[in-house]
């Protein structure tokens, strides 16, 4: 699946948004995927996880033994994952705040863990879910998301498998520039700013 395979998947999902975005990083943005509408359709969602299994490196796929993604955007396409993979998919949660594997789930001692995200910008939810992980007795191999929107800059601690990368510039809410500044902002997110 090429790149423009991967937008036209978005397109046709209604998924790719322009405007201005307030990201659950708290930066702006004037392009913003919204992976809950590709991911609500099955047949779609295991498309682009199969295609970003293809993607990986030999080694780490047939090392990986389990899926872990954070709650709530990850939930889905950790899912989508984990059954291309042939593996068991869990998620971590906030329920006190701090991400934790979710209850009734567990990890052996150093099992190989893919970290699956749905979008990547800052990082910040990969390193805390990888914390999470590490400490529930998982061993993180890999990170992988359907988009990288870092622009080639997050670094996750571990190897990171983009599907894509969109290449989108973000900015703080007070250097907007003019023609994002004149367009109310809107918050897509599921995470709040912080």
């Amino acid at each position: 699946m090429t790149e423009d395979d991967v937008l036209a998947e978005f397109r046709a999902a209604d998924a790719l948004l322009e405007g201005h975005f307030i990201l659950s990083s708290g930066l702006r943005s004037s392009r913003y995927l919204q992976c809950a509408r590709v991911l609500m359709n099955p047949a779609r969602a295991a498309r682009l996880c199969a295609a970003l299994v293809a993607k990986l490196p030999d080694e780490i796929r047939s090392a990986i033994t389990a899926v872990v993604a954070p709650a709530m955007g990850g939930v889905i396409v950790g899912h989508e994952m984990a059954r291309a993979l042939g593996v068991d998919g869990m998620f971590v949660e906030r329920p006190t705040g701090t991400f934790e594997l979710r209850r009734g789930f567990r990890l052996e001692p150093g099992q190989a863990v893919l970290m699956m995200e749905d979008v990547v910008t800052t990082g910040l939810s990969s390193r805390e879910a990888i914390k999470a992980i590490t400490a529930a007795g998982g061993r993180v191999i890999a990170g992988a998301s359907l988009v990288d929107r870092s622009n080639g800059t997050v670094d996750l601690g571990v190897p990171f498998f983009p599907l894509i990368r969109l290449d989108v510039p973000t900015y703080e809410p007070d250097a907007l520039p003019p023609e994002l500044a004149e367009i109310p902002a809107i918050k897509p997110g599921s995470r709040s700013a912080a």
